[in-house]
């Protein structure tokens, strides 16, 4: 239930940073999705092959629902890679915005009144 309120936090958080940016926003919003979702995976596959690499009896007790400590450390792990890539892309838009100087708006009204 918690991933649910997260994924859609991650998606409003894209949504808003495409927005700003003049991006399609559910493009973004998909993204924050995959990345948050991917790195669960990775997690629950790298946690599942630590179990079966140390104790083979382990796997068939593994409770799948409900606050383990395992949920807790992948939720932070997945939030904390949605947030890094969210500061990436941040500075990527900022870097890609043309930067307008203040000498061409200057040139824009000597044009005109020649």
């Amino acid at each position: 239930m918690l991933s649910i309120f997260i994924l859609i936090g991650a998606y409003r958080y894209y949504a808003q940073l495409a927005e700003r940016f003049g991006k399609t926003k559910w493009q973004y919003g998909v993204l924050a999705i995959g990345i948050y979702l991917g790195t669960q995976l990775i997690l629950g596959f790298s946690y599942g092959i630590y179990l079966a690499s140390t104790d083979s009896e382990s796997i068939q007790n593994v409770n799948y629902t409900g606050f383990s400590g395992v949920n807790m450390v992948g939720w932070l792990i997945s939030v904390i890679a949605v947030w890094g890539v969210y500061k990436f892309l941040e500075n990527k838009f900022i870097k890609e915005k043309p930067a307008k100087s203040v000498i061409e708006i200057e040139e824009i009204g000597k044009t005109i009144d020649q």
